[in-house]
């Protein structure tokens, strides 16, 4: 793991948080970081050419504060061309992690999560960490299981960043005893939590576990397990996704409302 982290920057107070996050994401997994911002302009002159010098300083400036955070990552840099959901897209594809800020300058007020996180955080193709600013650097690191074969994947990464970050992890599985088979008792969903982690922690003797089996809502449940975390891992999409819905509303909820950073990993079909 950790050949390549890529941060897209904005110039927003959002994404020059998710640098830093980005910086430490890189720092830890001993991989390069790659600094990147989007070029979309509506309209080409005719005659004269672009101007990119206020986004090449803007970049430049979101990889020194990368450098000043993590003196030892080495950072790149860059301006692409396109419309950015497309042009982080593509730098997704030979990433291992793509960080993003909340929102970016072009959000509206209120609005908790820009749409070039929401849409990137379903279409990307490696996992998604959306940082949040005010996330803590301690407490541990959460992770939703939902016992669908596609948060396999949800699972390694938050081993793997729990093992990162020497932190705790916290398998959370949102149990609702209303819409359970009948017969069915709390004991099959500890062994749906205790399946879900089989075998990891042999692979990843250094992380301590606990698990919990918590009843209620699941988003409002997994939000509020999320306070004094310092990262939330959770799938796309889970056991109740219709086929075709890249981005489960669980997983939505938890981006836009999560205490924490979130990481949120598609998993391959």
């Amino acid at each position: 793991m950790g050949n390549l982290v890529v941060v897209g920057v904005d110039g927003s107070p959002a994404s020059l948080a998710a640098v830093e996050q980005a910086a430490r994401e890189a720092r830890r997994r001993r991989a390069e970081l790659r600094v990147v911002n989007a070029l979309n302009w509506p309209v080409r002159p005719m005659y004269s050419p672009l101007d990119t010098s206020p986004l090449d300083r803007q970049v430049e400036e979101a990889a020194e504060r990368a450098r000043s955070v993590a003196p030892d990552v080495q950072v790149t840099s860059a301006v692409e061309g396109g419309e950015p959901v497309a042009v982080l897209e593509a730098e997704s594809r030979s990433a291992d992690l793509l960080v993003l800020g909340t929102r970016g300058k072009g959000g509206f007020l209120g609005m908790l999560l820009g749409s070039t996180a929401a849409s990137l955080a379903a279409h990307a193709q490696c996992p998604v960490l959306v940082a949040r600013e005010d996330s803590v650097e301690d407490g541990p690191v959460v992770l939703a299981v939902d016992g669908s074969p596609l948060g396999q994947e949800a699972v390694e990464l938050a081993f793997a960043e729990a093992s990162l970050r020497g932190a705790e992890l916290v398998a959370v599985h949102v149990w609702q005893p209303d819409l359970a088979p009948p017969g069915t008792g709390v004991e099959g969903a500890e062994r749906l939590v205790a399946q879900a982690l089989a075998g990891r922690m042999e692979k990843y003797p250094d992380v301590r576990v606990s698990q919990d089996v918590l009843s209620g809502e699941p988003r409002e449940t997994l939000i509020e397990a999320s306070r004094n975390a310092q990262l939330l891992v959770v799938g796309a999409r889970g056991r109740g996704g219709f086929a075709g819905l890249l981005l489960g509303s669980v997983s939505q909820a938890l981006l836009h409302h999560a205490h924490c950073s979130v990481a949120v990993v598609r998993g391959k079909e």
